[in-house]
């Protein structure tokens, strides 16, 4: 039988994975322990528990909801973009990306707990699956946003959608990756994403048929 989302379940929810994004930040994915989480918020074990299965569920849907607030203000500042003009077959591919990957999000947390993720998933099958089905999940909104984009008729691509999702994925995530390792931060962590994502965007893009 499925539990009804209350609102105060979902607000238990939501402090439970503010909390494991502040812990995860301090000690990372193995230290994070569920004990340290809900002593962040202020619950018990029996909270968490009630309200996730494990503190795999949990990152997983924390990292989830990280990326998802990515995509939704990607998806914004395009809807923004197309509105005003500015997404065009004469903008520069670059700058635009720069322009649409500008959130103020924190990109840095975000690349480290999904690496942790990945090595989780890497060394746990049940762990990886799961991991996958999210993965899937967030290529098929990226994929939706290209295709949106393909639609305006503005841009024509040189590749199919899938294919064009997997490598943008690719581009962000290995690049932040290495800028991570490299200890950038904030904005120059965040350009180095972007710049990385436009140099790509330059090769996949065509102009539209007249």
């Amino acid at each position: 039988m499925t539990i009804p989302v209350t609102r105060r379940r979902e607000n238990t929810r939501a402090r439970l994975l503010d909390a494991a994004a502040e812990v995860f930040a301090e000690v990372g994915l193995e230290g994070a322990s569920v004990e340290a989480i809900c002593d962040r918020a202020g619950f018990t074990r029996g909270a968490f528990y009630s309200n996730f299965e494990s503190k795999d569920e949990l990152f997983l849907e924390l990292a989830s909801s990280v990326a998802e607030q990515r995509l939704a203000s990607v998806r914004g500042r395009i809807e923004e973009f197309v509105a005003a003009g500015v997404l065009n077959g004469d903008a520069d591919p670059i700058e635009l990306v720069q322009k649409v990957m500008d959130s103020g999000l924190d990109d840095r947390l975000s690349v480290l707990m999904m690496s942790e993720i990945r090595i989780r998933a890497l060394r746990d099958e049940g762990f990886g699956k799961a991991y996958l089905a999210q993965d899937r999940a967030m290529t098929a909104s990226i994929e939706e946003i290209i295709q949106g984009i393909v639609d305006s008729g503005l841009f024509a691509l040189r590749i199919d959608v899938p294919t064009a999702a997997q490598m943008l994925m690719v581009q962000w995530e290995g690049c932040m990756a290495r800028a991570a390792v490299s200890g950038w931060d904030g904005e120059k962590l965040h350009r180095a994403g972007a710049e990385a994502l436009g140099h790509l965007v330059e090769l996949l893009i065509a102009p539209a048929a007249g």
